[in-house]
């Protein structure tokens, strides 16, 4: 091991900004009460959940019905890993005029982000409740008044998706809707929408906000990519909103590590994120299929 080398500060080097850059494994978005019980690749997570009770009228003259709550175990996998491994050559170290490593773990820590950012999005897209889908719908791109026939706008978009969530009696606390940042464009031309920089509110931000309306806070990833593919909604975004209830993920920079490289006047400094997640809620999320289209 290098001289000066300390685990837990490097992982930091890369834990920091993956961190400051997750979307939706951050934890306004997913769950992350079971991460501590993760150690490495293929771990599982029982997660246990516990019926609700009745609610039963009130009459002073009869004995009260006590309910016998029951209970369910389900299990998430922690079943997904990235890792990265680079050469710090001793010539580069000793011309840097800073510290060489600290770029490279950090951009490191971006990258492994993306990653699990991509699995998580993918996870909300895939577990929405069927009566929550909107289904597919053309979008403006332009201020809401210039919609035409078969057109809507993005804020109308959005009111449905809240009337969806309502309608399962989803926590109006916490709500998100996440856009691409084709789909944030028309929303800024609208009135109704409200910057971030104008909303005044005393905690952070969640990463990616842009903003908010509609009861949710606005975020915008890169990671809403368009469907792809041959079929007919192979342009259209899917855009999803909810709260942290629907979503478990759980992450760990489990390894970093510095060794002496065989052959080379170098290190080799490599590392390891495991992670995994499960959708418990799809009722806590909705879901639409965006077109975007020029005014006709």
């Amino acid at each position: 091991m290098a001289i000066g080398f300390v685990p837990e500060f490097w992982a930091d080097q890369v834990q920091v900004p993956y961190d400051n850059a997750l979307i939706f494994g951050q934890p306004k978005v997913a769950n992350r009460n079971y991460e501590g019980q993760i150690q490495e690749q293929g771990d599982t997570v029982h997660v246990s959940s516990i019926g609700a009770p009745d609610v039963r009228p009130y009459n002073k003259n009869t004995d009260m019905t006590t309910d016998q709550l029951s209970d369910s175990a389900d299990a998430m996998v922690i079943d997904q890993g990235e890792y990265f491994s680079f050469y710090v050559n001793d010539v580069e170290k000793v011309q840097a005029a800073a510290n060489f490593d600290d770029p490279a773990l950090a951009q490191a820590g971006e990258k492994l982000q993306n990653a699990a950012d991509l699995y998580a999005y993918g996870l909300l897209k895939a577990g929405v409740l069927a009566a929550n889908k909107l289904g597919r719908v053309t979008v403006v791109d332009a201020k809401p008044d210039k919609a035409t026939t078969g057109q809507t706008d993005i804020y109308t978009v959005l009111v449905k998706l809240r009337e969806k969530l309502d309608r399962k009696s989803v926590p109006k606390l916490g709500r998100y809707a996440a856009l691409s940042p084709e789909l944030v464009s028309p929303l800024l031309l609208d009135e109704r929408f409200i910057h971030a920089d104008k909303l005044g509110q005393a905690g952070p931000l969640l990463n990616g906000q842009v903003g908010r309306v509609a009861g949710f806070d606005i975020l915008e990833s890169n990671n809403v990519n368009k469907v792809g593919g041959a079929g007919a909604d192979k342009d259209d975004y899917v855009m999803v909103a909810g709260v942290n209830a629907a979503l478990s993920f759980a992450n760990q920079i489990s390894k970093v590590e510095r060794l002496r490289a065989q052959g080379r006047f170098a290190d080799i400094v490599r590392g390891l994120n495991i992670y995994g997640g499960k959708i418990f809620r799809p009722e806590a999320l909705a879901s639409a299929s965006v077109l975007l289209a020029p005014p006709a």
